[in-house]
């Protein structure tokens, strides 16, 4: 009876047919070690690193089922509390050849709040700002000489934004409105707000000791609301915005590279092709990505080939686990006091730039009709930020 036992276990053996497996028990060593390398990578980024290492492209079920065999399984982390030496915040930032190493605070201070003088609002330009940008306002030129000064017309316009009224309802001591309004969209469709934008940039970016062009740059995407008016919108059905999207590329300091205002209804990935490619046609020397989870996979890959960037997806830790193994060492992990604030690294320099767009009362909700003045308010607002950033930063060496 043993004999035929093991007769009928041969030809059993002899008569399985199928497709052979792509990876041998030889190599599950190579799938544990990449898991256990990236604990936060999702399966399509074992997938692909997977491919890349040994040229095998699987499934993600069947790439699932290796890393069960390898004895890789998603675990929950606990948390860390506030007494873990690990859970430090990012270290402060200090301005190359700053007398004190103090942190740098960025956000509104008594001096933003000044009253200004009998002529000038709190808003309005002072003369060290107004000498940085005079010359991007020529006044000389053909045609019938200005009837109003440059720098009278920039202030109303810059009161438009930070206080969000109509331009009607703009204050008798500035020009006549429809002046006002004639300067702003013709400067718009000149794109003189980003170029001031550009140029504080490279100057603040020389002033903290950088490079003046960027080779690192964050990705993310803004729903925000719009007003009754008429021209493009959407509805943002993860989000529950009905409105518009803002695109923005900025750098490691969180200043804008690109902005790209599309529908809400357009997804992410379909607005980070056009986002990234205005930001790489204006630094050619980026060389580096980070994307939210929401431009994973093939987004993430259309990006590394069609730009030549190394991009990273940025994941929240322990959203779904990490991969660990049974004979991984046990990291010593403390009792957690609360849920700390995760600080996502890179990423939380874009959400920062977020709110400060959102500062000015004409930015909190969207009042145009077409894209291109949303996007030039949003250049305006940021070498607004800038310029008095600058001068305040000139003034105090």
């Amino acid at each position: 009876m043993q004999s035929i036992s093991n007769k009928a276990r041969a030809q059993a053996r002899r008569r399985r047919t199928g497709r052979p497996p792509k990876l041998s028990y030889k190599k599950m060593s190579v799938v544990r070690a990449l898991a256990l390398q990236h604990p936060n990578a999702t399966l399509g980024d074992l997938r692909q690193l997977l491919a890349e290492q040994t040229g095998i492209h699987v499934s993600p079920m069947t790439m699932y089922r290796y890393l069960v065999r390898a004895g890789v399984r998603r675990s929950s982390r606990p948390q860390r509390g506030p007494q873990d030496p690990a859970d430090q915040t990012a270290p402060t930032q200090t301005l190359a050849g700053a007398p004190s190493a103090a942190p740098v605070r960025y956000g509104y201070t008594p001096q933003h709040r000044a009253p200004g003088d009998a002529t000038r609002y709190p808003c309005c330009l002072t003369d060290p700002e107004w000498a940085m940008i005079a010359d991007l306002f020529p006044t000389k030129g053909p045609g019938k000489p200005p009837k109003y000064p440059r720098r009278q017309i920039l202030d109303a316009i810059l009161y438009v934004l930070r206080t969000g009224c109509q331009w009607r309802m703009l204050p008798k001591d500035f020009p006549a409105w429809q002046d006002v309004y004639a300067h702003f969209r013709r400067w718009t469709k000149k794109g003189l707000f980003e170029v001031m934008q550009d140029r504080l940039r490279s100057l603040w970016r020389k002033l903290v000791g950088r490079d003046p062009e960027p080779t690192a740059a964050v990705l993310d995407s803004q729903a925000f609301k719009t007003s009754p008016q008429g021209g493009p919108k959407g509805f943002d059905a993860f989000k529950k915005v009905k409105g518009r999207k803002r695109h923005l590329v900025v750098d490691v300091l969180g200043l804008v590279l690109a902005v790209l205002i599309l529908p809400a209804n357009v997804q992410d990935r379909d607005g980070a092709h056009p986002a990234v490619a205005a930001a790489k046609a204006k630094c050619p020397g980026l060389n580096k990505l980070y994307l939210d989870a929401a431009y994973g996979g093939d987004c993430a890959e259309r990006l590394r080939q069609q730009y030549g960037l190394d991009v990273e997806v940025v994941r929240r830790p322990n959203a779904k686990g990490a991969w660990t193994h049974p004979l991984q060492e046990p990291q010593p992990v403390t009792q957690a006091q609360g849920p700390p604030f995760p600080i996502l690294p890179r990423r939380w320099v874009v959400e920062r730039t977020n709110a400060w767009v959102e500062r000015p009362r004409r930015l909190s909700k969207d009042y145009d009709r077409r894209l291109e003045v949303s996007g030039a308010w949003v250049w305006l607002s940021q070498a607004r930020l800038l310029l008095r950033r600058i001068t305040y930063w000139l003034l105090d060496m």
